[in-house]
């Protein structure tokens, strides 16, 4: 018997809770913007006026405001903006106890075991369509389907404010023909590898041979014909269950443009802290360390390194993202955003091959030293102890903390 999944996407979820609080909003075109006078002042969420006018997620307020006069701006209330999503998780979890976020807008359901009580998948997403809207004046567009692929898919289809059925009979003829890229997980990359190759659509994929896409795309390519075929079967998490973590990253806009290599280290420094941090927070050690850089003309370069070893240890973070940046990137511009990840992780217990030329007595005093300092940050703040190489310009350094976290789950580990 095929599950019964689900997968609700908030519609303009920013922009719709700032329009259901005030009233006044109505009618207008309205954007959902970083703090300007931090230097996040981009668009991050506009309702539906403001799309028509062609205002697009990610660009900054002065070119949305030339494609639309009257755009209201509106600051972001990030407090407020994660109530509503506990508030709507609340609903969800009405009919299921299997909820499994994918960002604060998205989640996917698995209603199988629900559907004796609520009806078919089709019912249970119109019904929770109804709660949200009559309850919170939001609306969400929720996908059916028998795989979470799917469902996201169908969740994508149909916007705002629609329930959309992907099933074994209408399949073929409903994503075999969307193009390649509304496949989850296709992005920018992977279509121009697909695209040169003559695979343009979800079908395409799907009938591809599967050695060929694992010469293109490595392992990645079986996912993907999994993927495109339906056959994915990654189960929807429980509410006590935590996603696994495919990477760890911090990024931050700094209050001012940095100009050298000595501004950079000191951002960097502040990233590699947080993400060490956040990976021993989670029982985790990474392998891959990976810098990322936007200078002041947004043109981004990216750069990633596998190391001897599994880490936690900030020193190690840091020496190897700074010297990916030295060796690789060149100063042409102003830098305006850095990015520091660490990807590959294993579980910080596990044992694994070590550095012959590193003692075991040497690393423990490493991670026993990261440790410590963990626990001074968590009793007395985390401005207790800093390195010196922060402490050169306090300004710069001091980042705001709702641009740095973010944990990567990948739900289709398998």
């Amino acid at each position: 018997m095929d599950k019964v999944i689900l997968h609700s996407d908030l519609n303009n979820f920013y922009a719709s809770v700032e329009c259901a609080l005030n009233p006044d909003l109505s009618g207008k075109p309205i954007a959902v913007c970083g703090d300007k006078e931090l230097r996040h002042g981009i668009v991050l969420a506009k309702n539906q006026l403001a799309k028509n006018y062609g205002v697009k997620t990610g660009e900054v307020i002065w070119q949305a405001k030339q494609k639309c006069g009257d755009l209201v701006i509106l600051s972001a209330n990030f407090p407020l903006y994660l109530k509503y999503s506990r508030l709507v998780r609340g609903i969800y979890e009405r009919f299921t106890d299997k909820v499994e976020s994918f960002g604060i807008d998205e989640c996917w359901l698995d209603t199988t075991e629900s559907t004796l009580l609520f009806g078919s998948g089709e019912e249970i997403a119109d019904k929770i369509r109804q709660a949200v809207k009559s309850e919170l004046n939001l609306t969400v567009s929720v996908g059916v389907s028998w795989n979470k692929v799917f469902a996201k898919l169908a969740s994508d289809m149909k916007k705002p404010d629609a329930t959309t059925v992907i099933s074994r009979d209408n399949y073929k003829s409903t994503v075999f023909k969307l193009p390649a890229e509304s496949l989850l997980f296709v992005g920018k990359a992977t279509k121009e590898k697909l695209y040169r190759c003559g695979l343009r659509t979800v079908g395409d994929i799907a009938n591809a041979d599967i050695q060929f896409l694992k010469e293109i795309l490595g392992k990645w390519g079986e996912y993907l014909s999994d993927f495109a075929n339906g056959n994915d079967m990654s189960p929807v998490m429980k509410n006590d269950q935590r996603s696994i973590v495919k990477s760890v990253g911090n990024s931050t806009t700094p209050a001012r443009d940095l100009k050298n290599l000595a501004d950079i280290k000191m951002i960097v420094t502040v990233l590699s802290e947080s993400v060490s941090a956040r990976l021993r927070e989670q029982g985790l050690k990474g392998q891959v360390v990976s810098v990322s850089v936007t200078d002041n003309n947004f043109c981004d370069w990216g750069k990633q390194i596998k190391i001897s070893e599994p880490t936690f240890n900030s020193k190690d973070i840091l020496a190897e993202a700074m010297a990916l940046i030295k060796n690789h990137y060149q100063i042409l511009r102003p830098v305006r955003r850095v990015g520091v990840a660490v990807s590959d992780l294993t579980p910080a217990s596990e044992s694994y091959q070590t550095n012959i030329f590193l003692s075991g007595e040497t690393r423990q005093k490493a991670e026993n030293l990261e440790h410590a300092i963990d626990n001074l940050k968590h009793k007395y703040g985390n401005k207790t102890l800093n390195r010196a190489t922060v402490m050169v310009d306090p300004v710069l350094t001091d980042l705001n903390p709702k641009d740095e976290n973010t944990i990567h789950p990948n739900p289709f580990l398998k």
